[in-house]
């Protein structure tokens, strides 16, 4: 289909331009920007006078749910959820039941994906068998059948020398390892964050070093392989000067950072509200503020959904009882939005956390607007303000610490591959 998106202001967080300009779209791609091409005819026109024209943003860390876990979500709902929150492209962990750990059912993930025709589905392998910690699984095969790179979703791996072989494997065949750091003995049976809080509410805490102890063993066997690492949902101030410290040594790390970290804290837990039941946990105000500013000055590179759909069962019950997660597909941008506000951070640099940056991260030409570009977009509203409300949100998760707040920017138009799959 020939699209013109007219009277946008268009954000390209790759060539830093920033302006009022047209767009068109035929046969999947951008075809131009600014003037139209000879001859074109657009089938269809989106009048954008007033609103945002982005790439199509793209999630990190994103769980469907499938295969094993319908109950909580499927890949029709939380395709439907990206899609209104102007994600084109998500990158899903291996933690499914079975786990996503042999090319088979990579492959049917990947096919129903393609078959759904929303969003863009980028698999995670898991790193080891069963994410049992202790036999690799044949990476090269998982590539092959669509994975991006490998990770033991929350699964811990606490076995440091399967560590440094799965690292050395994949640094032979320039695969990309995803870690969360966190050492699960100094997490074991923790559901909060180490400190007044969780101390007043009598809850079994996570302290910080486990964060930190983590990714000293990360970091050191990155340095002895050169494995690219990524580091996801870093939680703690700690962790922010350790990334830091790596970067300026020149080692090949990224990493994240959830987006709800970014706003709330172990405050936010109240009086036992499950709501904010994350893993990591919601951290102190000291490591909130590192993570705004590490995500400000560039040490964090991407900011991520962390989504994570949970049924209302298991939220309904004591706070050390209830599953972590919350919904985020559809928060991902006003979160960002709402950070780079208060951060004062341009547009273009706060656009570049969840298009450009994680595209990087991915290895796919994704993430921007320029002429020969897949037409992946995401048209906004950035003066619109949205209440997060159940009925509200597509995912089949309705759970999250944000129900009931106002968020800045609506999404009124999504395309992929250069058809319209959103409209609001």
């Amino acid at each position: 289909m020939r699209i013109e998106i007219l009277r946008g202001r268009v954000v390209d967080p790759v060539a830093r331009t920033d302006r009022v300009e047209p767009v068109y779209v035929a046969d999947g791609s951008i075809v131009a920007v600014g003037a139209a091409p000879a001859g074109f005819r657009a089938e269809r026109t989106i009048e954008a006078s007033g609103l945002v024209v982005a790439p199509g943003l793209i999630d990190l860390n994103a769980r469907l749910r499938e295969p094993g876990l319908e109950h909580k979500a499927t890949l029709d709902s939380e395709l439907k959820a990206a899609i209104a929150g102007g994600v084109t492209r998500l990158a899903c962990p291996p933690d499914t039941d079975p786990p996503l750990d042999e090319p088979g059912l990579v492959e049917m993930l990947t096919r129903r994906a393609r078959h759904a025709n929303r969003a863009h589905v980028h698999p995670v392998g898991a790193l080891t068998l069963g994410l049992q910690g202790t036999t690799l699984t044949e990476m090269g095969e998982l590539a092959d059948a669509g994975c991006v790179a490998y990770s033991q979703g929350d699964a811990p791996l606490p076995d440091a020398q399967v560590m440094l072989r799965a690292m050395q494997y994949a640094a032979t065949f320039r695969h990309r390892v995803w870690l969360r750091p966190q050492d699960p003995s100094l997490a074991r049976g923790g559901v909060a964050h180490e400190g007044e809080m969780s101390t007043r509410l009598g809850l079994p805490a996570v302290p910080s070093c486990a964060e930190s102890v983590a990714l000293a063993t990360i970091l050191a066997l990155a340095r002895e392989t050169g494995v690219r690492v990524h580091l996801q949902r870093l939680s703690t101030a700690e962790g922010v000067a350790m990334v830091r410290d790596a970067k300026r040594a020149g080692l090949a790390v990224t990493c994240e950072v959830a987006a709800h970290h970014l706003h709330l804290c172990d405050v936010d837990i109240g009086w036992f509200d499950a709501q904010a039941r994350f893993d990591p946990p919601l951290r102190g105000t000291r490591d909130r503020a590192a993570l705004r500013a590490g995500l400000a000055d560039g040490t964090i590179d991407v900011v991520s959904s962390d989504h994570a759909p949970v049924d209302d069962d298991a939220k309904l019950v004591p706070f050390g009882e209830a599953e972590p997660g919350a919904t985020g597909l559809e928060l991902l941008l006003s979160l960002t939005l709402k950070w780079a506000a208060e951060e004062h951070v341009s547009l273009p640099d706060a656009i570049a956390r969840v298009t450009s940056a994680p595209a990087a991260i991915l290895g796919v030409a994704a993430g921007r607007i320029a002429v020969g570009a897949v037409a992946d977009l995401c048209v906004f509203d950035p003066a619109s303000h949205w209440r997060v409300e159940r009925n509200a949100l597509a995912s089949q998760g309705k759970n999250t610490p944000f129900l009931g707040l106002e968020l800045p920017g609506r999404v009124r138009w999504t395309l992929v591959g250069g058809q319209v799959v959103h409209e609001a």
